[in-house]
């Protein structure tokens, strides 16, 4: 076992057990001195998909497919990266045979965590040329590293432990390796558990807080126990992860609570305010909310109303560089006419383009609007941004 300082060694064996004990993830051991450790360990992934009942070929052509795009010398980190997670999201689709249908492949099974294999190893060792480097633990689902967490004493910043996670992504290191990773974790026993995505930068690692009033243990310890639960874990990663413009992003507390709040709303078609301040990430929250409604709802489509021609801009780009086709009607008349047809599902478009101009009686044209509905598709779910101008919030 590597010869690491006795306070910090303390706070490892402590985060080990709770792991076990509490989160209930199979240990895998020390793996200070074990050979050919990877990001995708494939007896583990090959047993776990056995028990799927997917045939050997199908398996052997899925590992095939995850090890190729993970180790795709033609991209970077980040393409490999958003590769990757869309495979493990989506499934990935073999052909065993010509004329066969095409089957997909699911790694992890997204309906119910507990059939997934959660396990944890410590003291991985890492090899890349002449470099040799020991992330402290990681997480694996069904032998798929997703989460990689560095520990230091009290005595230590947690800044220390980001440093160091950065440092290992560089290509002269373990870049390789964090091609599946989607959590990066720092810790330690005085200022508890802060997390981020690939190449996040120190500066914007985030901390989770919860049950603040809970002071029964330890900070890292009560964290780890939230975010690494194992259904909270699959949601995050399913519902949660966001690729944008060359950034991964996970989100930060309240877009969570948010988003989930916003998400029972919707079930229930209820409507409701989630109030921002300037910074916060509301087009973030947004791009969430609406794939998740859009996925989980097949007869939905989403409209978002602003207020300014630079907002509906704003609007329209971070949709598109998170990967979602979004229409941008020039007006009322337009955006109408669109509901009107089955596609597109989500479109943009600004408040002050709706009504007529110089209206005295405003309850009267409120009235006139509603004894005349325009006809729409499907179950139409409106964000209305800045709504304290426009909806009287």
């Amino acid at each position: 076992m590597s010869a690491i300082g006795q306070p910090e060694r303390a706070t490892q064996n402590r985060v080990i057990a709770l792991f076990r004990n509490e989160l209930h993830y199979r240990y895998l051991g020390d793996w200070t001195d074990r050979e050919g450790n990877s990001n995708v360990e494939e007896k583990i992934l090959t047993a776990h998909l056995t028990k799927c009942d997917y045939t050997a070929a199908q398996i052997s052509s899925a590992i095939y497919k995850l090890r190729t795009e993970a180790d795709n010398h033609s991209r970077g980190l980040y393409g490999n990266n958003q590769a990757v997670y869309n495979l493990l999201r989506y499934g990935v689709p073999v052909k065993i045979e010509a004329g066969k249908v095409t089957e997909t492949v699911h790694l992890i099974d997204w309906k119910e965590p507990d059939k997934n294999d959660f396990a944890i190893a410590e003291e991985v060792t890492l090899h890349d040329g002449n470099h040799e480097r020991r992330p402290d633990l990681v997480l694996y689902v069904n032998g798929i590293a997703i989460g990689v967490l560095e520990l230091k004493n009290s005595r230590v910043t947690i800044g220390e432990g980001i440093r160091q996670n950065l440092s290992n992504q560089q290509p002269e290191f373990n870049e390789w390796f964090f091609t599946t990773v989607q959590f990066i974790f720092a810790g330690n026993d005085s200022e508890g558990l802060q997390y981020g995505a690939i190449r996040t930068e120190e500066k914007y690692f985030l901390k989770w807080k919860e049950d603040e009033q809970d002071n029964s243990r330890f900070k890292l310890d009560k964290y780890l126990l939230k975010m690494c639960a194992k259904d909270r874990l699959i949601e995050l990663m399913h519902d949660f992860v966001l690729f944008d413009s060359g950034v991964k992003k996970l989100p930060r507390v309240h877009q969570y609570f948010g988003i989930k709040a916003a998400q029972k709303h919707a079930r229930e078609r209820k409507g409701g305010i989630i109030w921002h301040t300037q910074g916060s990430g509301k087009s973030i929250v947004m791009v969430l909310l609406a794939k998740w409604i859009l996925e989980n709802n097949p007869h939905s489509r989403v409209a978002i109303i602003t207020d300014r021609d630079e907002l509906d801009k704003q609007i329209e780009r971070v949709f598109t560089e998170a990967g979602e086709a979004i229409k941008r009607t020039s007006s009322g008349r337009e955006l109408m006419s669109q509901l009107g047809q089955a596609k597109p599902r989500l479109l943009c478009s600004l408040v002050h383009k709706f009504g007529k101009r110089d209206v005295d009686d405003f309850d009267a044209f409120i009235k006139e609007l509603e004894a005349q509905p325009s006809q729409t598709v499907g179950e139409v779910f409106v964000f209305v941004d800045e709504c304290h101008r426009t909806q009287s919030g």
